[in-house]
Order: C-alpha cells, then structure tokens, then sequence
C-alpha cells in the first residue's frame, strides 16, 4: 500500500494503528509465501521421527523468511505516507537470505541431532535423565537462534560476529533473554493448542515483539 505524496492522510491513532497492523498482514502473508515449500513438505513428510533429516532441509526456508519479516517489522515508522511493507520484505530477504542462512542452517542440524537423540534414548542405551540436558540444549539453541536472526535483520555483520553477540546478549541481557523466552513459550502454546497454521498467523505479532526487544536491549 503507498499513499500517494501530498494525499491528505489521517493522522491519528488510529490511523496509525491502521498501518501497523497492514503491515503485519503483509509481512505475515509474505512470510507464509516464503515458508509454503516448508508447509508444503511438512504435510507430505507427516510427523515420522524417521524423516527429520528431511524435515530439517525442507525447513530451510524458514531462516530467511523470518530474517526478512523481523527486517520488515524493524522498518515500520509513523509516517502514514510511507507504506510499503511488501517492498521492506523482499528487500530485506535479498539482503540478509545468506547471513541467515548461515545462522540458520546449523542451527537446523544441531536441533536435528539433539531430537533424534531425545527420540532414541533407550536404543542408544542411555539412562533417562540425559533427556533433561538435552532438552535444556535445545532451549538454549532455540533462544540463540532467535536473537541471531533478529540480529542478522537489523544489522548487517557477518554471521559469525552476530552468533557470538546473540550468546553474549544471552548471557549478559537477562531482560532480552526473558522476553525472547516468553515469546518462544508463547509460540509453543500457540502451536500446541492449534496448529501450525495457528502459530502462522501469529507470527507477525511475536516477531514484532521479538525485534523491538533485541533492538532496544542490544542495539540500541
């Protein structure tokens, strides 16, 4: 949506209000756009422990797709004569696909190993409470990721300076780390108490949520 310069427009808060939540729709159509080929071989796979390496690879669009959202949510401003959230997302992932993908790639198969691990507790003949620090390996990652992929869309270091800074802010931004850690329990009830197609829709608020707290805990 652009508003045609010297327009008259609204500017109130609801107008305001008005832009913010097109833009989440935007930003969350284009993000179910870029995941289709994951959604698509989710379906086709089902949910067999047997075919998570395949399910890790079929996911691989998501890394990018999320760099591009949180990049187009971080570009949202007040200004009613600017809108172009579907400009904001196609830049952001042409701009930061790789530094995302090298985030987001071993990532993938870190949570691959640590779930077939979980899965294969008795065949592989270990005592049960492994499962507990395995588990806790899988948060940690799952909250790494999070802020590196916020950090990738809103700066444009290399990958390996944004997953050594994503653990400092972990270790060292306790405010960061509980707010990304509540937005993932979010994600996670969502999911659990819908569906995958729940947790897509979503996605563009928890993203936004997800981006204001790392660009105001560590950005700025």
């Amino acid at each position: 949506m652009r508003v045609r310069p010297g327009a008259p427009v609204l500017d109130s808060a609801f107008a305001r209000v008005c832009a913010l939540v097109h833009r989440l729709l935007t930003v969350g159509v284009w993000t179910v756009v870029a995941c289709s080929p994951t959604v698509a071989a989710g379906l086709a796979l089902g949910g067999d422990v047997r075919n998570l390496p395949l399910l890790a690879v079929a996911a691989l669009p998501v890394g990018p797709a999320v760099a591009a959202a949180l990049h187009a949510l971080h570009a949202h401003r007040p200004d009613l004569a600017d809108l172009h959230p579907s400009a904001d997302f196609r830049r952001g992932y042409a701009r930061r696909f790789g530094g995302a993908l090298r985030i987001w790639a071993p990532f993938l198969a870190l949570l691959t190993v640590l779930a077939i691990n979980l899965t294969h507790l008795e065949v592989a003949g270990v005592p049960g409470w492994w499962a507990v620090p395995l588990t806790l390996i899988t948060v940690a990652a799952c909250l790494w990721v999070a802020v590196a992929l916020a950090l990738t869309a809103l700066t444009a270091r290399p990958a390996r300076q944004v997953a050594r800074r994503a653990a400092d802010t972990l270790m060292t931004r306790p405010g960061v780390t509980f707010t990304v850690a509540a937005l993932l329990v979010v994600a996670a009830a969502v999911t659990l108490a819908g569906s995958e197609a729940a947790l897509l829709i979503a996605a563009p608020v928890l993203l936004l949520a997800l981006v204001r707290t790392v660009a105001k805990g560590v950005i700025g």
